[in-house]
């Protein structure tokens, strides 16, 4: 034991012995020397530690190694129920890379500066069948479909007979074995599966010199010179998801408002294809649950990040019943699609569905480009408002009634779940006209024909069931245009870059006679107000 060292030395009653002076100062330097360094040696110590944790080396592999426990590899080697085959699987990282310097794809290099206008052949249609409902769905194929100006397949998921075959259809192809991914959806088909893969496999055919590829359905019609017009606004050369939602509120709560359906027709590009290739199997597997093929391909898409580019030409027709709400106000947009087509009344009074399609293809081919564009214009005299629909109706009101009304769909239809009240549809809507005495007369399409470069249709009024109450309860006022049968519409044709700008067609009256009318019809002259100046 240490004896203390004592300085006051006249203490000479305490028992405890002295140390001498020389030994105790001895004491006290070893002291103050031994605390010395043990504060050098932890500042040394503390200046290594941090020299180390502060290197770029030791930051570097930290990094690393955070990088490694965050991955896939980790997760699966550290979680006991990783080994499990119905685990959900984790987005692929994402790569950040600078824009390349030339079009990955080698068709999409063009000649200096210069746009390379889009032709037909450029585009590989993937058409979704059954070999269960060819044989009927094949006859709508063959409306819209130009066997040697274009290129796809109808995609089937088996073989049909030999004697379906037809030279003026696409080739069939049938579609790969989807037993080794997962459905789970207690509503849908697993067919969706098959459905969301056609635009892989058909990527996968390494077809030359494609810019863009369209899918749809077997009861699809296209109208593929206003795709055409429509696509070459867009760069292919960049990842482009182009097509529109659904009519029905409900449809697009329940799937996406930003989702392109696919029975309107999706249309993707070709750096877009090439992307979802790479992953589109392990992505479909990361959703089980979901219901068919278009929203499978919509997850994918988002997966990279592409928003819908929305084009109101392309019509997913989840409705049923009589459809000339719909065609009597199309969008001042080109029309490109319509699906659904067997649910649909016929187009046309007096026609089977079948023949009234061939006829609404037949307009539709004549002059694509202004097919069902809307025209509204009126008889200052009579009182009159005629409403233009090219390629389907003209409908005369006994009444002015204004654009803004006009512009409105009519509820003749019902959404798809049976459900037809104005906030079911994701469009302006309005209920059809009850009184008798206010109901337009209708002159639908009967003939249309080329007439230099102009078109000219020929429209027939349509016998009404109400008439007789038409003349009885109106009275004294006659029914509009009483003794006219025929309406001729000369169509004049529209700029090439209408669709850039696109703007509602005006249209001016011409008598002609007691029971023949003539309407000419044109794209508006700038400044004039669509041939409503001075009828109010």
């Amino acid at each position: 034991m240490m004896l203390p060292c004592h300085n006051n030395l006249s203490l000479t009653n305490d028992r405890s012995p002295r140390l001498p002076r020389s030994r105790c100062r001895r004491w006290r330097q070893s002291r103050t020397g031994t605390a010395v360094v043990a504060v050098a040696a932890l500042l040394i110590s503390t200046t290594a530690w941090l020299s180390l944790v502060f290197s770029g080396t030791t930051t570097r592999c930290w990094r690393r190694f955070k990088d490694w426990e965050g991955s896939p590899h980790f997760l699966s080697r550290s979680l006991p129920w990783s080994s499990s085959p119905n685990r959900q699987s984790i987005p692929p990282p994402l790569r950040f890379e600078s824009p390349p310097a030339f079009p990955r794809n080698r068709s999409l290099s063009e000649s200096g500066n210069e746009k390379k206008e889009l032709l037909l052949n450029d585009i590989v249609f993937g058409i979704a069948g059954s070999s269960h409902l060819w044989k009927q769905r094949k006859e709508l194929v063959r409306l819209w479909w130009r066997p040697l100006e274009m290129r796809g397949h109808i995609w089937l998921e088996e073989q049909v007979p030999p004697e379906e075959a037809d030279d003026s259809l696409p080739p069939f192809m049938v579609s790969e074995d989807i037993s080794r991914f997962r459905y789970t959806n207690p509503t849908g088909h697993p067919s969706g599966l098959r459905i969301s893969r056609i635009l892989t496999e058909s990527f996968r055919l390494r077809l030359p010199n494609v810019r863009w590829f369209v899918l749809g359905d077997d009861d699809t019609v296209f109208n593929v010179d206003n795709l055409v017009e429509v696509l070459n606004k867009y760069d292919p050369s960049e990842m482009m998801y182009i097509g529109t939602p659904s009519e029905s509120h409900s449809a697009n709560a329940y799937f996406s408002h930003s989702m392109a359906f696919g029975g309107g027709g999706i249309a993707i590009s070709y750096p877009l294809a090439e992307a979802l290739s790479n992953f589109h199997d392990d992505c479909i597997e990361r959703y089980p649950k979901l219901y068919g093929s278009d929203d499978r391909l919509h997850a994918c898409i988002t997966e990279l990040g592409v928003p819908l580019t929305r084009e109101h030409g392309f019509h997913q027709w989840d409705i049923i019943g009589n459809a000339h709400g719909l065609l009597s106000s199309h969008p001042i947009a080109p029309f490109v699609s319509i699906h659904h087509v067997e649910y649909m009344d016929p187009f046309f009074p007096g026609l089977s569905s079948l023949d009234s399609l061939k006829l609404f293809t037949k307009a539709m081919r004549v002059e694509p480009r202004s097919f069902l564009q809307r025209s509204i214009c009126y008889d200052h005299v009579r009182r009159l408002t005629f409403s233009v629909s090219l390629g389907y109706v003209v409908q005369v009101f006994p009444n002015i009634v204004l654009p803004r009304e006009l512009e409105r769909s009519e509820l003749t239809y019902i959404a798809w779940n049976k459900l037809g009240h104005h906030h079911e549809f994701d469009h302006d809507t309005r209920d059809s006209i009850k009184s008798v005495c206010k109901k337009p007369v209708m002159f639908f399409l009967k003939d249309v024909m080329k007439d230099g470069n102009a078109t000219l249709g020929s429209y027939a009024r349509a016998k009404a069931k109400d008439d007789l109450k038409r003349k009885v309860f109106c009275f004294p006022r006659s029914p509009p245009l009483q003794y006219v049968q025929n309406i001729q519409v000369l169509g004049y044709p529209l700029g090439k870059n209408w669709h850039l700008v696109p703007r509602r067609l005006c249209c001016r009256v011409n008598n002609t006679g007691d029971e023949l009318l003539r309407l000419t019809v044109g794209q508006c002259e700038r400044g004039a107000l669509s041939s409503f100046t001075g009828s109010l």
